[in-house]
């Protein structure tokens, strides 16, 4: 049995440490569900694990045992929203990983629109800010029942209870005025690039008038007068 002080390991780790894919894959699961470390991301892996290796062993054999077990398998998923309350135990094989994540608390938190980032709900939780009705919970990887969910609100003592607070403002709004920031940025960037292309057509075509005002003074032909009168001039200083 072991002894109770000493902890055992809520996860297993792959088997292999040095997989290109599974490696890239969870750093993007680190980044979209704002988690610290992998080992977070084994031990959600874990749980899924559990609940498929269950659903197989009683997929194959049939007894009132069997029956018993099934039931109570599918009632908890079911509880915890990763299935619907009509799924068959062949539904819990097609269970992903991400369907573990998005029931955590810190994921639904944010999807809540509570806080303004993935890491602001971390940041939170663990701060006592969130609590599940009269519950405070502080573990971000907290699994959130479907019953718990309509529960998430802000702790009695927390300061983000006033809605004034400069940390409650909405993700909605901030979405807005980074897609407002963006759509300004663009139309700068577009008119600075009409403007270039502009420049150099301007710059040809004042080109092109001045060398066509070259041409024609260098191509115009002397009139009769202008010749008689340059004659004159060249008579009237041989005279002096």
């Amino acid at each position: 049995m072991g002894s109770p002080k000493k902890q055992r390991k809520k996860f297993s780790k792959p088997a292999h440490p040095w997989q290109k894919e599974r490696i890239l894959a969870e750093k993007e699961l680190l980044k979209e569900y704002g988690l610290n470390r992998k080992y977070e991301i084994w031990k959600m892996n874990s749980i899924l694990k559990n609940f498929i290796t269950q659903a197989k062993n009683l997929v194959t054999t049939k007894n009132m045992q069997v029956e018993k077990e099934r039931n109570q398998l599918l009632t908890k998923l079911s509880s915890l929203g990763l299935t619907s309350k009509d799924a068959k135990i062949e539904d819990v094989l097609s269970l992903t990983l991400k369907d573990i994540l998005e029931r955590r608390l810190q994921t639904l938190v944010y999807r809540k629109n509570m806080v303004s980032s993935i890491k602001q709900a971390r940041q939170f939780i663990v701060h006592e800010h969130i609590s599940l009705g009269s519950k405070t919970i502080t573990a971000p990887s907290y699994l959130v029942l479907l019953e718990e969910e309509s529960s998430i609100q802000f702790a009695q003592n927390s300061v983000f209870l006033n809605a004034s607070h400069p940390g409650r403002i909405a993700v909605d709004e901030r979405k807005k005025r980074k897609k407002t920031k963006e759509k300004n940025e663009s139309q700068d960037k577009v008119k600075a690039k009409d403007e270039s292309e502009k420049k150099p057509k301007k710059e040809k075509e004042t080109r092109s008038e001045g060398s066509m005002k070259e041409r024609s003074k260098e191509e115009k032909v002397p009139t009769a007068h202008y010749l008689k009168k340059q004659k004159e001039e060249l008579t009237e200083a041989k005279e002096d």
